[in-house]
């Protein structure tokens, strides 16, 4: 980056990061900083009797405001827990010989700063606990200036920083200016955590399993594929574990869990990120019948963990994580919630009510994923309190066992809370000659282009041929889960990192010919045109227009597409 690109307070702080290292002072010391105490725990400790016990701490943070009067002066640090305020007298920090951390560290410092003190804890004038400076350190220069906000005397912000372009992509910066952000992640701690102790205490294992994987088994999904060169083939990132889990069972574990981060080639909105967090678990001899009841008093630990009662606020609404929860089949909720009984119907049949519901469906799709439609456009967003919705058809799940006494039905639920699905489970299949034909329908599904088709997993059949007990297993989305008991209305406030379109960055930007910069300007306006078009809007001649193409597709700014008879230009 250079100077030009800098704002007048970047080129400040620079010219003082310039002064420190000319005075002898290190920006950026290496040796480890012995913090002793923290803002909250300084607070809570101290009183006028038992000050003694505060006579010598250590604090370190971020500085975030300054009140600095000339010989001395108060500063506001923020550490992990708080903030706390600093008093610092110059003749207490320097001798009268070396005043160079005085004149250039504290009366140079900057909000964003991370300074160490040491020194004793008192109470102002006002009733402010404090710690009285003896020594400072200065542990790390901030060169960028932080969103200014607005706090109160104790430090809360009233005026946050909310464009979420800026939060979701320095979250880093969030955190700093939105300290009370960092309260919704510590609750997804103690969500994950509350749910490894049940597990754990019911003898539950918990494993790893690949994320790489030369087939994308489990669900049915949209997976990211790469390349393995040095095995020069096609790899995918896992779209979920489960068939791997199974393996383990087949394999002689009774119960076995992960924390699966899974990967979907899909779209991105206020529930959807392409990565994501899901928790798988399978225990041998069980059915979903078990699943459900065990489902409920995990649902209801979590939601005592968190809040501490099992009504837990989600947005205007309180849900109630009591057990038992409500139970019904789908075929029931889609009577229920649109007078229309599907549960005999074919395709055809389910098409024309896809037509008549005004439900847009793709004309690759089959019977199980025009039920899933239907469903999830009429009825899913009903369900507010936690109902397992039931008994789904068998062409919706391929990896699950039929019904012991519905013929046509497998033994699946789907809970569904706040009208979203958060668990998923089943009665496992462990029939390897039902499964292959399962797998066999998912190939046809593929043929006619339903790219969210299952593929074909031949080791995991061969595993299922040895056998594989009576099993029932069941994901729950991590992160729809967190949003529900953190009370977030999108999934970006749950992760710290959502994902985002790439940022462009100057030094990324690409110097363009004028003729190029012509082209890319029609495309902007239109995404993609024919080829013949763009270049009769371009005015340009044949040799530069030639120029101008192959310097938009060489710097990846443009691709070029045959489709039919015909060439598009693609904006990039």
């Amino acid at each position: 980056m250079h100077l030009h690109q800098f704002s007048e307070q970047e080129l400040v702080r620079r010219e003082k990061l310039t002064a420190l290292a000319n005075a002898g002072i290190e920006a950026y010391p290496a040796p480890l900083y012995p913090v002793s105490h923290y803002s909250a725990d300084i607070k809570q400790q101290f009183s006028e009797d038992k000050k003694d016990e505060l006579a010598s701490v250590c604090v370190a943070g971020r500085v975030m405001s300054v009140n600095n009067k000339g010989k001395a002066g108060f500063l506001k640090i923020q550490d992990s827990k708080g903030i706390i305020q600093i008093y610092l007298k110059k003749e207490e920090i320097c001798t009268e010989e070396d005043t160079r951390l005085w004149d250039v560290a504290i009366k140079g410092i900057d909000l964003g700063d991370i300074i160490g003190i040491k020194g004793y804890v008192f109470a102002t004038m006002k009733g402010e606990i404090s710690v009285h400076a003896q020594e400072f350190t200065l542990l790390s220069k901030s060169l960028k200036p932080l969103p200014v906000v607005k706090r109160d005397e104790e430090g809360n912000v009233f005026d946050e920083v909310t464009d979420p372009e800026f939060r979701y992509r320095q979250r880093y910066a969030d955190l700093i200016v939105n300290p009370h952000i960092k309260e919704t992640f510590l609750q997804r701690t103690v969500i994950m955590n509350t749910i490894r102790e049940f597990l754990n205490a019911q003898g539950a294992i918990e494993v790893d399993t690949p994320v790489l994987q030369n087939i994308p088994g489990g669900a049915a999904a949209r997976p990211f594929a790469t390349h393995h060169n040095a095995l020069d083939v096609p790899y995918y990132l896992r779209i979920a574990n489960e068939l791997y889990l199974k393996r383990l069972i087949v394999g002689g574990f009774d119960w076995v869990y992960e924390f699966s981060r899974n990967f979907r080639n899909e779209g991105m909105d206020r529930t959807h990120n392409p990565e994501f967090t899901v928790l798988e678990w399978y225990t041998a001899y069980k059915d979903y019948y078990w699943m459900m009841e065990i489902t409920e008093q995990l649902f209801e630990k979590m939601a005592m963990a968190v809040h501490g009662t099992t009504d837990v606020p989600v947005g205007d609404k309180i849900i109630s994580f009591k057990a038992p929860f409500k139970r019904i089949s789908i075929f029931e909720s889609v009577k229920e919630n649109t007078g229309i009984d599907i549960s005999e119907m074919d395709e055809a049949g389910l098409r024309q009510v896809c037509k008549d519901l005004n439900i847009t469906v793709d004309p690759n799709i089959g019977k199980g994923k025009l039920i899933d439609e239907i469903f999830g456009e009429t009825s899913e967003h009903t369900y507010y309190q936690p109902t397992f919705i039931i008994d789904y058809p068998i062409e919706m799940s391929p990896l699950t066992k039929k019904h012991r006494t519905k013929e046509g039905l497998v033994e699946r639920f789907e809970l569904m809370i706040n009208g979203k699905e958060i668990a998923n489970a089943y009665s496992e299949l462990n029939d390897p000659v039902d499964q292959r034909q399962r797998f066999e329908e998912q190939m046809k599904l593929m043929e006619r282009g339903d790219d969210e088709a299952m593929f074909i997993d031949h080791d995991f059949l061969r595993a299922l041929e040895y056998g594989m007990p009576p099993t029932s297993g069941i994901g729950i989305g991590i992160d729809r889960l967190c949003m529900l008991l953190t009370n977030q209305a999108s999934i970006q406030d749950v992760l710290f990192f959502p994902q985002m379109r790439p940022e462009k960055f100057e030094a990324d930007v690409v110097a363009l010919s004028d003729d190029a910069k012509i082209i890319k300007g029609i495309l902007e306006k239109e995404t993609e045109l024919l080829l013949d078009t763009l270049k009769a809007n371009s005015g340009l001649s044949g040799k530069k227009w030639d120029k101008g193409i192959k310097e938009l597709t060489s710097a990846k700014l443009a691709t070029v597409e045959k489709r039919a008879d015909h060439l598009y230009v693609i904006n990039k």
